[in-house]
């Protein structure tokens, strides 16, 4: 496995455009040809494509937002002796999906590993949010395994939010 994140272009479009997630998926997460169509809309968002080699094996977007959220969360108790506080702005890994045909070989927790420490180098002390349906629970038991966990919020399309403070 040779995983390398790439800028959406004219050039790789067609091939991301082709990225399709499993049947039992497709509620949990919109196309990315919708999505493509969310960041030219907001150049906020960072369309980026997943590839092993020269196959695109997945896809995500990623933003800041800060005028959305100009009054960060409450500061938060992490570990003992230890108190996170956030900053107005939020970074976030708001699409993420892997394509059906090569789902099962371990790209989902290496392009997820990939995709924060791009994130942590970006975005340096920042937390990143993500959202999910509470009944992708395989998604959601990857996102835990890398240290996010729940806030009780809800994002604009009602999903749960999770966060991962910086380590």
């Amino acid at each position: 496995m040779n995983l390398m994140l790439r800028p959406l272009t004219p050039q790789n479009r067609k091939a991301l455009l082709a990225l399709r997630v499993a049947k039992q998926q497709e509620n949990f997460i919109e196309s990315v040809e919708q999505c493509l169509t969310e960041a030219k809309a907001d150049e906020s968002w960072q369309p980026i494509g997943i590839y092993d080699g020269d196959q695109p094996v997945g896809f995500a977007m990623t933003g800041f937002f800060e005028k959305e959220y100009p009054i960060p969360l409450p500061p938060r108790k992490l570990k003992e002796g230890l108190t996170f506080c956030p900053q107005p702005g939020r970074v976030w890994l708001d699409r993420f999906l892997i394509d059906a045909q090569v789902q099962g070989r371990g790209y989902g927790k290496a392009a997820l590993d990939l995709l924060l420490r791009k994130l942590q180098a970006q975005y340096p002390g920042r937390e990143i949010y993500l959202s999910v349906y509470p009944e992708n629970t395989a998604a959601i038991r990857l996102y835990q395994k890398f240290g996010f966990q729940f806030i009780e919020e809800k994002d604009i399309h009602g999903e749960t939010v999770m966060v991962c403070y910086p380590q």
